[in-house]
């Protein structure tokens, strides 16, 4: 009776690790994939040559990062929009490449280009979405 109680203890201790290891890992994915994103503003200070010009120019290659960054504050919670919101910015900027890629030719190489920021924020998605399933 003693090694049926140890197993069973010992089942439950591998599930509290599992359970720690999901609740965090979309999170601190999702931090830094927005670190990620944020990392390609900081172009702007190659051509810059005022000061209020590039903290304009910073603002606004951040948007996306901020507006994600709030929607992390929210998801941080309700995991169910953490896994929608980082699916849906994912499937945005795919598409947002293919439209822009029409204009100049569509490329197939543009679909591979594309996972380099889609396929982090699907897998991102896909952590949100078991933790929401989870609970």
């Amino acid at each position: 009776m003693k090694r049926v109680n140890k197993k069973i203890i010992k089942k439950e201790v591998k599930k509290k690790k599992i359970g720690k290891w999901l609740y965090w890992s979309p999170r601190i994915l999702s931090i830094l994939f927005l670190l990620f994103l944020a990392l390609f503003s900081l172009d702007i200070f190659d051509g810059c040559n005022d000061f209020f010009t590039c903290l304009l120019g910073l603002f606004m290659h951040n948007i996306p990062v901020l507006i994600l960054a709030v929607l992390l504050w929210i998801s941080w919670k309700r995991e169910l929009i953490g896994a929608i919101v980082f699916a849906l910015a994912g499937l945005l900027y795919i598409a947002q490449l293919l439209f822009n890629s029409a204009m100049d030719g569509f490329q197939w190489y543009y679909l591979v280009w594309s996972l380099q920021i889609a396929g982090p924020a699907f897998v991102v998605a896909f952590l949100w979405y078991l933790n929401w399933k989870r609970k």
